[in-house]
């Protein structure tokens, strides 16, 4: 793949922002803290993501309603990205189990507090959490997020 092919996957931080419902500042911030940091940046300076940090984006936003603090978020995150390697360890799939049981565990804490049925036509979709999705750009087709940040791995 040439490098003009490759610049063109990558994101403006504004397109970012449209994409994930996050403004500019929320961006910026992650950058500073280093809970995800653009894969480029222009020969002006502006941030350049990939559509793998996009991906890590929206897991973040995907564990905001479990009450995941952001530095509480970096493991999951960094376990995420480690699990979705083609030779991934097995401490990263045995870690993957852990968070999984904690995401689960905060589902369901966020699923009393609700009181919606996850199935109800009235819950909107900021509101609930997102369905299963395979993630883009992952080297394993079996690596999955699923429903807020509950990271399930087929053995």
């Amino acid at each position: 793949m040439s490098q003009n092919n490759d610049r063109q996957q990558l994101l403006h931080i504004g397109a970012v922002a449209e994409r994930t419902e996050l403004s500019l500042r929320t961006l910026r911030h992650y950058d500073e803290i280093g809970l995800v940091n653009p894969s480029e940046r222009s020969e002006g300076g502006f941030r350049l993501y990939s559509e793998a940090d996009v991906e890590r984006i929206l897991l973040i936003r995907r564990m905001k309603p479990l009450d995941f603090t952001l530095e509480q978020m970096r493991e999951p995150l960094d376990v995420t990205h480690d699990v979705a390697q083609p030779d991934a360890p097995l401490e990263a799939r045995q870690k993957s189990h852990e968070i999984e049981a904690i995401a689960i565990e905060r589902r369901a804490r966020w699923r009393r507090r609700s009181r919606w049925p996850m199935s109800s036509s009235r819950v909107s979709a900021t509101s609930r959490p997102p369905l299963t999705r395979t993630m883009q750009g992952s080297a394993r087709p079996d690596a999955r997020v699923v429903c807020d940040a509950e990271l399930v791995f087929t053995r």
